[in-house]
């Protein structure tokens, strides 16, 4: 692949070191991004403890700017190392930490942070975590209700339980009776669930019956954490707050063979009044519509047959299967993995770099 970029930086103050450098005064690192914008990111101490911060010297006006940080910030670390991937992101590396938070991406540049400036009106970036080694991209599973998606993902569950993992939602409302505080839900106040929001810390949310309800980045990433890959089971306007966030993950519908199908099951499960009935049956053909949205969702999977629809989900998910060794990640869904990206650098993150 080459060597990595070193990027030099002019007329900065401070001393910031250039591009991969981890020996600093104040560890503190400056890239370039095209011809007029500097990125510095600096690690420091303040009476609130250590923390990140981000800088950007625009040099066509001659000034600093600090812009609004989106994301779930990485831990400081005793040092890190910048990497300019393209003009749209930088590979943050960090020093004398855990393998599975080393690796970070700041967002400088993306269709998601460009859509975020225009809506706040200034300059943003926003941080995702890395992918770690030979961990898969989450799974956003959609369809309308009785579609039998609960029951697809049960089955991949149950069959790969040390593989996939759910994240635990957020919401505003009160627990209920048996319910666990960071087990069926993270229980928390309005207020600070709005200021996360806007801080960009949640991927997707909606408001039922006057509560707030979400996904929260770090409620993903305590997945991965685990070694296990995400399942996210939401709806569609979900699923396309998800896709116009910084997660890469695969986007999978579930569609009924027919609405008259659809409604049959809904009936048959005797569970619901005709008035809840008739909300469902409007709330799926508008889910239905805007499934074949351009762009919105990976695959559109027909399940008119259960086991049919479920070996086409795992397919869909990456997994092929083979007769000696079983189930097993199907290369065609293989993406950037900073482990790549480690061995390419030829570099272990529990050990300094020296100048």
């Amino acid at each position: 692949m080459g060597e990595a970029p070193v990027f030099i930086v002019d007329n900065l103050k401070n001393n910031i070191p250039n591009g991969l450098h981890l020996k600093s005064k104040g560890i503190e690192t400056a890239v370039n991004i095209g011809c007029n914008k500097t990125y510095v990111i600096d690690e420091s101490d303040d009476k609130s403890g250590s923390t990140i911060g981000i800088r950007i010297f625009d040099k066509s006006a001659g000034e600093w700017v600090i812009p609004i940080v989106l994301g779930t910030k990485p831990k400081p670390s005793k040092g890190h190392s910048a990497i300019v991937l393209d003009e749209n992101r930088i590979l943050v590396i960090k020093s004398n930490t855990t393998s599975d938070d080393s690796f970070w991406f700041l967002e400088v540049n993306t269709a998601f942070v460009r859509e975020q400036k225009i809506r706040l009106g200034t300059e943003v970036v926003a941080w995702s975590k890395g992918v770690i080694g030979e961990s898969e991209k989450p799974i956003v599973i959609s369809g309308p209700s009785g579609v039998g998606k609960g029951t697809l993902i049960t089955k991949l569950m149950q069959e790969f339980p040390s593989t996939f993992g759910f994240s635990v939602s957020h919401t505003t409302r009160s627990p209920r009776k048996n319910e666990q505080n960071g087990v069926h839900y993270h229980f928390t106040e309005r207020g600070v669930m709005e200021k996360d929001i806007e801080d960009g810390k949640f991927l997707e949310f909606a408001a039922v019956h006057g509560n707030l309800y979400g996904t929260s980045v770090e409620a993903v990433d305590a997945v991965s954490d685990k070694g296990k890959r995400c399942i996210l089971d939401i709806d569609v306007q979900g699923a396309r707050s998800v896709r116009a966030s910084s997660l890469e993950a695969i986007f999978i519908f579930i569609s009924p063979p027919s609405f008259d199908e659809l409604e049959h099951r809904l009936r048959a499960r005797a569970t619901e009044t005709e008035e809840q009935i008739q909300k469902r049956l409007r709330n799926a053909k508008a889910e239905l519509e805007q499934s074949n949205s351009p762009g919105l969702f990976d695959h559109i999977l027909v399940n008119d047959d259960l086991e049919t629809c479920y070996e086409k989900l795992k397919v869909c998910a990456g997994f092929s299967f083979d007769q000696r060794w079983g189930p097993r990640t199907d290369k065609r869904f293989e993406h950037l993995r900073c482990r790549t990206i480690l061995e390419w650098l030829d570099w272990n993150p529990s050990e300094e770099l020296t100048p």
